[in-house]
């Protein structure tokens, strides 16, 4: 059987995060292919723990910034590993718009030997490829060109497309000054548009509220790498209206909507994880 220790900071059980929810629908596809996946949070991940591990296991490193320097080290120099990355970790700030061009001066960069090294680099989006790679000018880098649901999260969001929208726009309420709710609830103001905030709720409560406005308004300080909740809004047939810091809004794909998109996304399923064994396997 083959093995995989699927390394993170969090898992979607503490955080349930989008990086998180994608990485947990991505071990779970893994395992019922029949592939033995350990989670491993990136704090626990000693040296020792990697020594001892056959050199036949293979290692997903998702978000990493609780792994040491030395675990990193062992991973580079005995180890095959894929980098799933959700952000910017080769960057101090973790934060491209810092800088002009979103491009970081050298003393800016760290991590670049663990980034070197991996088998590759999988990232959310081209408008993600682009950026990581003009500031690391490595050539293992790829784009996933989405991110993963659950069949459940499908099903939900396939009946949410198909409902009658009320003449509202969506805004998701978060005190992460990044995702910058103030200036969407300023547009909206300006524009006199109606509009619903979408408190903290569980993730199928958010699905449901977010599916039922015919508009979703997103203005991120920061770069997305992707998008989740862009993506979702787009999949129940939400038109969304947003800035130039968005990565999927860049994917060839984001002029679907309803089922043709969430289809691409069912797709992703098999894409995504057949890459994954390729790079590992063949």
């Amino acid at each position: 059987m083959n093995k995989i220790i699927f390394v993170a900071d969090f898992f979607a059980n503490e955080v349930p995060g989008g990086g998180e929810l994608n990485n947990q629908e991505l071990i779970e596809i893994l395992r019922d292919r029949g592939i033995h996946v350990l989670e491993v949070k990136s704090n626990r991940l000693t040296p020792k723990f990697i020594l001892e591990c056959s050199k036949k296991l293979k290692f997903i490193v998702a978000n990493f910034v609780m792994l040491s320097e030395e675990s990193k080290t062992s991973l580079e120099n005995d180890r095959e590993y894929i980098i799933y990355e959700h952000d910017h970790k080769y960057m101090r700030s973790r934060n491209p718009a810092n800088y002009d061009n979103f491009i970081a001066p050298k003393s800016e960069i760290i991590n670049f030997s663990f980034y070197k090294n991996a088998k590759a680099v999988l990232c959310q989006s081209q408008f993600h490829v682009d950026i990581v790679e003009s500031n690391l000018k490595l050539d293992n880098i790829i784009s996933l060109g989405g991110n993963l649901w659950s069949e459940d999260s499908l099903e939900t969001m396939l009946s949410m497309s198909k409902v009658d929208k009320k003449p509202t726009c969506a805004i998701m309420s978060s005190t992460n000054w990044h995702k910058n709710t103030a200036d969407a609830i300023k547009l909206c103001k300006a524009k006199q548009w109606d509009y619903e905030i979408i408190e903290p709720c569980s993730y199928m409560e958010f699905l449901l509220r977010l599916g039922e406005s015919e508009k979703f308004v997103f203005l991120p300080k920061t770069p997305e790498t992707l998008s989740r909740i862009a993506v979702e809004a787009r999949m129940m047939g939400l038109s969304v209206v947003t800035n130039s810091l968005v990565g999927a809004t860049k994917e060839d794909w984001f002029n679907l909507k309803g089922e043709e998109l969430i289809n691409l996304m069912i797709e992703k399923r098999k894409l995504i994880p057949n890459l994954i064994e390729e790079l590992f396997y063949e």
